[in-house]
């Protein structure tokens, strides 16, 4: 197969991310149909106490181990795809020993959310036995929004370096395009990618009180005061054309519909499985399963919702710029930097891609600049 190497590089990262899939999806249905599920529950429940059935604690505890045999596989898998393959193509800049530190931040921050939350969710449930689905959805729709919010604040500074932008031509031309653009922000930060990564990106990170714009170290080092206000311009947009909301209300439309999804599959499967009931944490492998299935099921969708949102934003930069000689030259660093593909399959651009792909976006802007000259 004749491959160049970002495309070899990028069908090693999809294999390792369907693997990834594929595992979560194998544990889940494993414990489901062998019964496992039921003996790990009588586990946490061992692990709290003898007579603890109803203990709130059952379910943290559940949540943990099933977290520590889920990452038995997924360790293994993150760190082909996540080191091994960066360091093959001379992406990562990142130590074994640093790499395993932030695997292990993840889990502990993983297990923290992930156990709170489960444990909300099955208050719901006991609850409301025969329609937790509808106020725990909404609840966590709105749980969706507020870390969208804290993230840049609490999560970020956990696993990069962020400190205020000192490059202070840049800094006063992105905080000037942001005012033009009507996109607020709270100020511009340097993002600390270059500890990890050779990789470049931008964003503009929170909502709201919390937004920033954020210029990774590594872009900051390579690219113009040009490319990169063109990079913010395109991240702008889908703060100025509400992208950002409309992406957080899909996500709450799919966690309602998933934990619909689970609801009906736990009144299906309660006798055949040998729970007490909906509200038995045994059954969490299957409302996973069933919620997850949803969200899967969506992915093609919802990426190409995505792509119609970058074109947007793409356009949206051109014409608040009006450089597309900047944009250009930004894409084709982006793409050589980043090994991004040029020319993927439809297939591939359809089941893996949420942005168009590189040589699309190069010829829009190339489009827009021959309209500008006529």
């Amino acid at each position: 197969m004749n491959e160049d190497k970002a495309t070899r590089y990028n069908r090693l990262k999809r294999r390792a991310g369907v693997l990834s899939v594929v595992w979560h999806v194998a544990l889940l249905a494993g414990l489901v149909l062998t019964g496992y599920s039921r003996a790990l529950g009588e586990l946490a429940r061992g692990v709290i106490g003898a007579d603890s059935r109803s203990s709130a604690l059952t379910v943290p505890a559940f949540v943990a181990l099933l977290s520590v045999l889920n990452e038995l596989g997924a360790l293994p898998i993150g760190f082909y795809g996540g080191l091994l393959v960066e360091r093959r193509y001379g992406l990562s800049n990142e130590s074994v020993w640093a790499w395993m530190k932030d695997q292990a931040k993840s889990f502990a921050l993983g297990l923290l959310l992930g156990g709170g939350a489960t444990t909300v969710l099955y208050a719901f449930i006991r609850r409301f036995p025969d329609g937790w689905w509808l106020p725990a959805g909404a609840v966590f729709a709105l749980l969706i929004v507020g870390l969208a919010n804290l993230a840049p604040i609490l999560f970020l500074p956990l696993f990069y370096r962020v400190r205020p932008l000192e490059h202070e031509s840049l800094r006063v031309r992105l905080l000037a395009l942001a005012d033009r653009a009507g996109a607020h922000v709270v100020g511009a930060y340097e993002w600390g990618l270059g500890e990890k990564t050779r990789k470049a990106n931008a964003a503009l990170a929170g909502l709201g009180g919390t937004r920033r714009i954020l210029v990774s170290d590594t872009m900051l080092a390579e690219y113009t005061e040009d490319e990169i206000e063109v990079v913010l311009a395109h991240e702008m947009a889908h703060h100025v054309h509400g992208d950002i909301w409309k992406g957080l209300i899909l996500d709450g439309a799919l966690v309602v519909a998933g934990f619909y999804a689970a609801s009906r599959a736990l009144a299906w499967a309660i006798g055949w499985l040998g729970l007490t009931g909906p509200s038995d944490v045994a059954g969490l492998p299957l409302l996973l399963l069933a919620a997850g299935a949803i969200s899967l099921v969506m992915l093609p969708a919802t990426h190409a919702l995505s792509r119609a949102y970058e074109r947007s934003a793409d356009r949206f930069a051109l014409e608040l710029t009006r450089n597309p000689g900047a944009f250009v030259s930004a894409m084709r660093r982006l793409a050589a930097q980043n090994l991004a593909e040029e020319r993927p399959s439809k297939i591939i651009e359809w089941l893996f891609y949420s942005h168009p792909p590189i040589r699309e976006r190069i010829a829009a802007a190339e489009t827009f600049e021959t309209g500008r000259r006529v």
